[in-house]
């Protein structure tokens, strides 16, 4: 990676997974990485790298303030916090749609204005927000996730064009098809959420599909996430949108040349009893 004036860097997300492996990536490259979440036993070990885990409850404006203050200045900011909630729109309790939005967006945007002024007045800074191709194109069952996503993607562009002025950069991650427990999880929300409901049928098969998918090792590693991510936090000039992972250009190319009516019979397959 090459070496640059950015030294302290904050990866939200980072009990597990993908957040984990990228502080860790990051502390061995040379950077002072703090790693937020709330579970702060479960980052322990990361010690041994030489990352600081601090606690983090990324809706919670007050968590937001004691983290930023123990870090006292954060150059890098990754917000890879969030996670998917499946179902149909109507099946979604709103409530559990608006957690969504306050973790995967609002919390991302409150970190964002947290962190925005000690950059400003540094004149440099880096923002890395860990989307989704999801963020650019709907899946079957998957409304209030992909809502988040595109939200992400649009609030990104935004302060991109805000912080230029200012030496700050705005970059987006687009991971594709990631072999995580990500899926798995989003399909036992969309079991429970579609039990007795007349989307049963449909969404069932959704999830069964969805878990199968995810038990392969036909998607890509994390380990190309972290890598993205890497790489934006040392490049000169790093790119607007870094995509990643199995199926992500493939996706977006879809996404973006077939009719809508196309892109919705693609989308809907997965509905279909074709996983036993």
């Amino acid at each position: 990676m090459r070496k640059n004036t950015f030294k302290r860097v904050l990866v939200t997300g980072a009990s597990s997974g993908i957040g984990y492996d990228t502080a860790k990536a990051l502390a061995a490259a040379g950077y002072d990485v703090f790693a937020a979440a709330r579970r702060v036993e479960l980052m322990e070990p990361l010690r041994e790298f030489g990352v600081t885990p601090v606690y983090l409850d990324v809706t919670s404006e007050e968590s937001i303030a004691n983290c930023i203050s123990v870090m006292g200045s954060v150059d890098v900011l990754v917000n890879n916090a969030g996670y998917g909630y499946f179902g149909a729109i109507e099946n979604v309790p709103l409530d559990d749609a608006r957690r969504q939005l306050e973790v995967n967006l609002f919390g991302l945007a409150a970190l964002c204005r947290a962190v925005l002024p000690g950059m400003r007045s540094r004149g440099k800074g880096r923002i890395i927000n860990v989307s989704s191709v999801a963020g650019r194109g709907v899946l079957y069952f998957g409304g209030w996730y992909h809502v988040s996503k595109y939200a992400v993607e649009a609030f990104s562009d935004a302060l991109r064009m805000e912080m230029k002025p200012f030496g700050v950069d705005v970059v987006l991650v687009e991971p594709g098809g990631i072999h995580t427990d990500w899926g798995v999880i989003a399909a036992d929300h969309l079991h429970d959420s579609s039990i007795g409901t007349p989307y049963e049928e449909p969404a069932l098969n959704q999830a069964r599909t969805m878990k199968w998918a995810y038990s392969r090792r036909l998607l890509s590693e994390p380990v190309v996430v972290q890598r993205a991510i890497c790489k934006a936090a040392g490049a000169r000039h790093p790119r607007a949108r870094y995509v990643v992972g199995f199926g992500a250009h493939a996706l977006l190319w879809a996404h973006a040349l077939l009719p809508a009516r196309w892109w919705d019979s693609l989308a809907r397959i997965g509905g279909k009893r074709i996983i036993k």
